[in-house]
């Protein structure tokens, strides 16, 4: 039984995993962390990580990058691993979760939809033929018109990990607006669209002469992100210290 302390138990998607676990015959949620305790939560609230008073084997967190800190001398202190699915980290947070994993067992990942990390397996195997073959790259996302960060951390992700399959990264292309010229190769372009309730879109096109390969993943809901933080949770339990990704989860 894998025991969880769900740190932003009261936002939305603190609601979608403590239901998911409610199900779960091999996970246990035995403390949330949140400012507003959530109505009818199955399990005691506290307003810092540092007052939780269970014991437990994984901190999941979906809350603030303000904590990060905090988070990391607790799980530290606490000798539990952690599952961090904030996103909007800055560089030098990055760089704080790359040093606390030489202590501590973390998985971070930019998207934690299973769907979305075997797609990203998918797309660095196109890439890997179908880049030396002239064809060009274009990534497409789409998302809710209350989505702050343009383009989305699982667009650079995935640009991230073609670059990871080819001998030579490429150039990411945000705006073609001031261009007055053929498409050049050797480029990756990333294009974002806000509107209305879309939960998440991505979309990579291979675009070679007569002839294009599209690889696609839609999100209906975000209980896709909180069974993969579920999945990441029951995997990194017990785990040595180390930077663990989604791709390590999968298998």
């Amino acid at each position: 039984m894998t025991r969880i302390i769900m740190n932003g138990c009261g936002g939305h998607m603190g609601r979608v995993i403590t239901e998911l676990v409610e199900s779960d015959k091999e996970a246990q949620i035995v403390a949330g962390v949140d400012i507003v305790t959530p109505p009818l939560a199955p399990y005691p609230v506290y307003s810092s990580v540092a007052d939780v008073k269970e014991e437990a084997d994984v901190i999941i967190d979906f809350s603030t990058p303000k904590i990060l800190t905090k988070l990391i001398e607790e799980a530290q202190k606490r000798n539990i691993a952690l599952v961090l699915c904030t996103t909007g980290y800055t560089k030098e947070q990055i760089a704080e979760i790359d040093e606390a994993s030489k202590k501590t067992a973390i998985v971070r990942s930019a998207n934690m939809s299973l769907g979305i990390n075997v797609l990203i397996r998918l797309v660095q195997e196109a890439a890997k033929k179908l880049a030396a073959e002239g064809f060009d790259i274009e990534i497409v996302e789409k998302h809710h018109h209350f989505k702050k960060d343009a383009p989305s951390g699982t667009a650079l992700a995935i640009a991230d990990a073609i670059n990871e399959a080819l001998p030579e990264a490429l150039p990411y292309v945000y705006d073609r607006s001031g261009r007055s010229e053929p498409r050049p190769q050797g480029e990756i372009g990333i294009s974002a669209v806000r509107g209305g309730t879309i939960v998440g879109e991505h979309e990579i096109l291979f675009c070679g002469t007569d002839e294009v390969i599209t690889l696609s993943h839609m999100a209906y809901s975000k209980a896709i992100f909180g069974k993969g933080a579920v999945v990441a949770a029951k995997y990194v339990a017990g785990k040595g210290p180390g930077l663990y990704t989604m791709k390590d989860v999968i298998g």
